[in-house]
């Protein structure tokens, strides 16, 4: 099972970027999705997850408002739109797919993309 994500980068503090979450395989088609982060020196934690249909979304309070999670028509990519962005968003953010408990618990993760705000 691979999960890729792509997306990151560099940007200023009120912008806008859109990390993705791709996989080859059945992994993302037939699951719930979540996205984490993890600051340095810290544990990852949970920012948002998407059921397989796509209807019910979950978020974090720190960003709802601000973070929107969408899947494609065919559910094999999973997005993560991030507007209005903070420096105290800079963190690696993954992807994870093979849901145990939603919206939280997973059996599979990407290998992260850095985000970094700059105020």
């Amino acid at each position: 099972v691979q999960l890729v994500e792509s997306g990151g980068g560099l940007v200023q503090a009120g912008g806008s970027l859109r990390l993705s979450c791709a996989t080859s395989g059945r992994t993302i088609i037939d699951s719930a999705m979540g996205w984490f982060r993890q600051f340095p020196g810290r544990e990852r934690e949970f920012v948002g997850a998407i059921t397989r249909s796509g209807t019910t979304t979950s978020y974090v309070d720190s960003v709802k408002g601000r973070f929107t999670i969408s899947r494609d028509g065919a559910k094999i990519t999973v997005y993560l739109q991030m507007n209005s962005l903070k420096p105290e968003d800079t963190a690696v953010y993954y992807c994870a797919a093979g849901l145990r408990r939603w919206p939280r618990e997973y059996d599979y993760w990407g290998q992260g993309t850095q985000v970094t705000v700059s105020s």
